[in-house]
């Protein structure tokens, strides 16, 4: 039998979330969906999805307290994709209610980027995975957890989603964002909306710049050297694709990470010296491995 979760307190939690998606607004060096980090070095996390444990991991990893010129990447927090136990509901609007406390506590250096699963709860479109509904399963968690106050719980958190930044910047030309659009959206995508404190209707939908940014699966050389070219940058720090190692070299530019089990891995990189892709290689940290 599967035992009934605490219910969690919604006033805290809706307060929190409020904050923290303030707080992606007025982060220093965002400007329109940009985050220019102007830190010393920049730790990039893969998707998460609900990996509390990852994320535990990586927090102790991180070690913000004592590196104050340090700033944090997340992404793709919710929706749960390797669960043991069928029969309960995604729990990830927990990891997303941390790292909220998180922001909250370091407003300035923790930046949380928009993924397709974000993108999928602000647009009402469906993602399943192994004939899982992962939208409702979200919804049924939160219901779950927050009981009456379910509806203003997920209110506030699709208000927050569409509080995320696209990308984040380093001074050295690195550009951390979920994925790259794929080659033939490119002619269409239109730069300016990276500037921009939102975003039309269209944009989200396919072929659309907000939806190519966190749905694209084109690895190429080719797709890579050109929207280098579009958003000023040299290298490319992704997620999104799922990696049996936990990350890989995708192309001369793009390190891919992945947040998630059986070996979720970050990137620590240098923010302000030149840096080369093998470098980012380099950097690569996976959880359980030397």
């Amino acid at each position: 039998m599967v035992s009934e979760p605490a219910m969690a307190d919604a006033s805290k939690v809706l307060a929190a979330v409020a904050r923290a998606g303030e707080l992606m607004r007025k982060t220093p060096g965002r400007a329109g969906s940009v985050v220019r980090a102007f830190a010393d070095d920049v730790m990039v996390v893969g998707d998460l999805h609900g990996n509390v444990r990852a994320f535990k991991w990586v927090l102790a990893e991180a070690a913000l307290d004592r590196h104050p010129n340090r700033h944090l990447v997340l992404q793709e927090l919710i929706h749960e994709i390797h669960k043991s136990d069928d029969d309960r509901p995604d729990l990830s609007h927990r990891l997303v209610d941390v790292v909220c406390a998180l922001k909250c506590q370091y407003p300035d250096r923790v930046h949380v980027i928009m993924g397709n699963h974000e993108l999928s709860e602000l647009t009402g479109r469906m993602i399943g995975k192994d004939g899982r509904a992962l939208n409702e399963r979200f919804r049924e968690g939160i219901g779950r957890a927050f009981g009456e106050a379910a509806d203003e719980v997920y209110a506030a958190y699709r208000k927050l989603f569409s509080d995320l930044p696209l990308a984040v910047r380093t001074p050295n030309r690195v550009f951390c964002c979920h994925t790259i659009p794929d080659g033939d959206w490119l002619d269409d995508f239109d730069v300016a909306l990276l500037d921009a404190d939102s975003w039309p209707e269209k944009a989200t939908k396919r072929r659309g710049a907000v939806y190519a940014i966190t749905w694209g699966r084109d690895t190429s050389d080719e797709t890579a050297d050109r929207f280098a070219a579009m958003v000023d940058a040299d290298l490319f720090v992704t997620g999104h694709q799922p990696c049996d190692d936990g990350f890989r070299q995708a192309n001369r530019r793009t390190l891919i990470i992945d947040g998630t089990d059986p070996y979720p891995a970050y990137c620590l990189f240098p923010a302000r010296t030149p840096i080369g892709i093998d470098d980012l290689v380099r950097s690569v940290k996976v959880m359980g491995r030397d």
